[in-house]
């Protein structure tokens, strides 16, 4: 069984255009406390349709190209070997003959780690793809993949007369992967590099996939310690600068545009040159120390006062910081640099507020 996967080129973390999906086993995980049992296939599954296979492969891979975070495997007492996900793909990766036994192996660990009345049974789907490219280098992985929501889907079929209508309930939505990971093969000696979607972790009850079952902690690499820098200063401009200081919209667009020209200019992140050049108030520059430690302290997580810049997650991030001042539905003011180029007022016989743009010349 060998099924390419040509999807599109994108910036993204992974690209599978080049992947093939060499081995599936299925199995079933039942929840232990609600006195359900798991159920082991005897062997992997033989995939003769060639369209299934592809429609597998956008089931198992299209979510992981909107995930940014790398993790590893880990354990409590930093021996790796202790961490059962950890010692199940190394010996698949070891010997790919073991990988069916290896897979009963998984489901079974799973099914002991189903602790809460609330965690859903459903399929296992336990894969083995090659070539899948991660941050630029083509990789085996190990993808581990279950489905809990099942749809009920209807079928039109012409029939005579016209036409005819039937279901199918307790269908999978290819476009809903509801909890994934991938474990690439390299970097053996730091956990492995491992990707992990989870669409039903919102309540506690979920947490069960990642904290539990795989057991992962964060890469603190470059991409990290910038992405969460970012995302750690547009909350704290965004929603507790309001909390000592009064700015109106375009002072906080301001400073966000300041952040992002900070990480696009340099290659290294200071957080004291940061507090200097971006921020300027001694006051908000220790209210914003103070927040990071705190969100440091809440995330189990060091972010450093240097490190080198990812011009990856300067992009991603640049995605989501607004520079939009909404007028009511009539206007969008795009802010991009000097904010004193934009002055506010109110108008006493409109009793309307007002923004006056300065500019030289009209695009």
């Amino acid at each position: 069984m060998h099924f390419a996967f040509f999807a599109p080129i994108k910036n993204h973390m992974i690209a599978s255009f080049e992947a093939s999906l060499n081995t599936l086993s299925i199995h079933r995980v039942g929840n232990k406390l609600l006195d359900e049992f798991y159920v082991l296939s005897q062997q992997p599954i033989a995939l003769k349709d060639e369209l299934l296979g592809k429609l597998l492969m956008q089931y198992f891979l299209t979510p992981f190209e909107k995930v940014n975070e790398v993790y590893r495997f880990m354990h409590s007492s930093n021996d790796l070997n202790l961490n059962e996900l950890f010692h199940f793909c190394t010996q698949v990766f070891e010997d790919e003959g073991r990988f069916h036994e290896l897979s009963e192996q998984i489901t079974k660990y799973l099914f002991e780690q189903t602790n809460h009345p609330k965690i859903k049974s459903g399929e296992l789907y336990v894969a083995l793809f090659k070539d899948i490219q991660l941050e630029g280098e083509l990789l085996t992985a190990i993808g581990i993949f279950k489905s809990e929501n099942k749809e009920t889907y209807l079928k039109v079929y012409p029939d005579t007369g016209g036409f005819n209508m039937e279901y199918e309930p307790d269908g999978i939505n290819i476009n809903k992967l509801d909890k994934g990971c991938l474990i690439f093969n390299c970097e053996k000696e730091e956990g492995y590099k491992v990707l992990v979607v989870d669409q039903t972790n919102r309540n506690n009850e979920a947490v069960y996939w990642k904290d539990d079952f795989l057991k992962l902690r964060i890469r603190n690499d470059s991409f990290n310690q910038t992405s969460n820098t970012l995302s750690i200063y547009k909350n704290f401009i965004t929603q507790k600068l309001d909390d000592e200081f009064e700015l109106d919209k375009t002072d906080k667009i301001d400073l966000l545009n300041k952040s992002i020209k900070y990480f696009k200019e340099n290659d290294t992140f200071n957080l004291d040159e940061f507090g200097d050049e971006v921020l300027g108030n001694p006051k908000a520059i220790e209210s914003f120390k103070s927040y990071k430690e705190q969100y440091e302290l809440d995330h189990e997580t060091e972010i450093g006062s240097t490190f080198d810049i990812s011009g990856a997650a300067v992009k991603k991030q640049s995605r989501v910081y607004k520079s939009v001042l909404k007028l009511d539905r009539n206007f969008h003011i795009y802010i991009h640099g000097d904010k004193n180029l934009i002055e506010k007022g109110f108008d006493d016989d409109k009793a309307m507020n007002y923004y006056k743009v300065y500019f030289k010349e009209e695009a």
